[in-house]
């Protein structure tokens, strides 16, 4: 799942940003709303979770944006104020869900997965090839019933492959979908990433390289 937090207080952005990274999930940040608008153009994200008070251009106009576009992300707006009149506000501008600040961390994360998982979005409930299984809401994987104990990223990685569907996916791809902006594109973390979760996924192999393609999951 790939999330954009825009949210111009630089030290709650990083926090959150840094919570949903341990979840597994690829976080950009955007401190305006310019640089908001810029990274949605260039990135597809499954959920904004959108400050109303950003500078330069507000929450709110970046939101009758989205909706005018009929973007496929989900929006989850958040503002200081927490009368009903606000939450009413932004809900008709047509965000998708309304968060108070302050707020509970588990509780942005439980709303940001709940938004994921809506009709339309790019997620699906159980992911799955042979007898590898994958279920993003437990964050559970398993080969042939034995549990996968997979670190957040190698679990990012294996469920951008199988939602893939045997298509081969290039390192690039997979830099950009399951790190963050700030990722060196010449780093090998990607190769790292694949070889622990190739050992990881055990014999017969399922996931292989394909000869300058990248990676997919599938028969040889």
């Amino acid at each position: 799942m790939r999330v954009l937090i825009a949210e111009d207080d630089d030290r709650l952005a990083r926090a959150v940003a840094a919570g949903l990274l341990r979840r597994g999930m690829t976080v950009d940040v955007a401190l305006d709303g310019g640089s908001a608008l810029a990274q949605l153009a260039a990135t597809a994200y499954d959920v904004v979770v959108l400050d109303r008070d950003l500078p330069g251009v507000p929450g709110d106009d970046i939101c009758r944006h989205l909706v005018a576009t009929r973007s496929p992300s989900r929006i989850l707006m958040l503002t200081a104020a927490r009368s009903v009149r606000d939450r009413v506000e932004g809900l008709g501008l047509g965000a998708d869900d309304y968060l108070p600040k302050p707020f509970d961390f588990t509780e942005l994360v439980a709303r940001i997965q709940a938004l994921a998982r809506r009709p339309g979005a790019p997620v699906r409930d159980e992911l799955g090839y042979a007898d590898l299984v994958l279920d993003p809401g437990r964050r559970t994987a398993t080969r042939a019933g034995r549990k996968l104990a997979l670190n957040p990223k190698e679990f990012a990685v294996l469920a951008y492959l199988l939602r893939a569907d045997g298509r081969p996916v290039s390192a690039e791809e997979l830099l950009e979908h399951v790190w963050d902006s700030a990722a060196d594109p010449f780093t090998t973390t990607v190769k790292t990433t694949v070889g622990r979760l190739r050992a990881k996924l055990g014999d017969p192999p399922v996931l292989h390289t394909v000869r300058d393609s990248g990676y997919r999951i599938g028969a040889e």
